[in-house]
């Protein structure tokens, strides 16, 4: 698909094929619409709608501080100049909080929720080792993206496709170093708020990797414990970037869900 910018500056790749709802996929920090190529792949027969964050890929972000609340109102604006009345969204990591406010605000717009490898109430030392990680992240360093690629893919996976951790590794580089760090902020600082995510009035799906370190299996099953009429699945053998590694099952877990709210 190829990309196309909004009036309010906002990259977007469309795939229209028919008269249904569109599954609108929002990337991780320091990431791009790009991630979602084995899923825009995977339901090539499905409406689909890919697009960058403020300050991520060729989204600019002209405010000297970001909030939740400025990532819900881009894609409020997206879907509104695309014409768009409702979605199935799928939210990964920094995008499923943005999906979880979004959520919590506008449910009439939702035709389903896909809640992907997303933190909830981190223990305080979990709290301590991401902050730790903002303070790497701002050195700049290359060990830092490597880290990072460590926790998102298993070993195995990375040295078996090199040419997949060499396109991840440069959106990280292609990063503008302030904007990412801006973001990448108020991921760390965030702190969650049981009353908003009492407010989603959507049929839901968590998931996440076995595997994931920093968004564990843990968090999603507590947050389905809050979320009404939400159900918790847990991609077996994934870390992090699961819907890269483990694409295959958790397309089939997306499908599945999605099918059933188009019923």
């Amino acid at each position: 698909m190829s990309s196309k910018v909004d009036s309010f500056g906002t990259s977007y790749s469309l795939n229209q094929v028919n008269e249904k709802n569109p599954i609108v996929f929002i990337h991780g920090v320091g990431l791009t619409k790009e991630i979602w190529e084995p899923q825009i792949n995977f339901f090539k027969n499905y409406n689909t709608l890919v697009y960058d964050l403020l300050g991520h890929g060729e989204t600019p972000l002209k405010k000297s501080k970001i909030s939740f609340e400025d990532f819900t109102e881009q894609l409020v604006r997206l879907i509104k100049e695309l014409n768009i009345n409702k979605i199935h969204l799928v939210g990964f990591s920094l995008g499923a909080l943005i999906a979880r406010h979004f959520a919590s605000e506008h449910s009439d717009k939702l035709s389903s929720l896909i809640i992907h490898g997303s933190i909830y109430k981190r223990t305080e030392d979990q709290i301590r080792v991401v902050k730790n990680r903002l303070e790497v992240a701002k050195m700049d360093k290359p060990a830092s993206k490597q880290a990072a690629l460590r926790r998102w893919l298993s070993d195995e996976f990375s040295k078996k496709n090199p040419d997949i951790y060499k396109k991840i590794y440069s959106i990280l580089e292609k990063n503008k170093r302030l904007d990412f760090l801006k973001c990448y902020e108020i991921f760390v600082n965030y702190i969650d708020d049981d009353n908003m995510l009492k407010k989603i009035n959507v049929n839901t799906l968590i998931t996440t990797g076995e595997n994931d370190v920093g968004s564990t299996p843990e968090m999603s099953k507590n947050l389905n414990n809050i979320i009404q009429n939400s159900k918790f699945i847990e991609i077996k053998k994934g870390k992090h970037l699961c819907s890269i590694e483990c694409a295959n099952d958790v397309n089939i877990i997306f499908k599945k869900f999605i099918d059933q709210r188009n019923a």
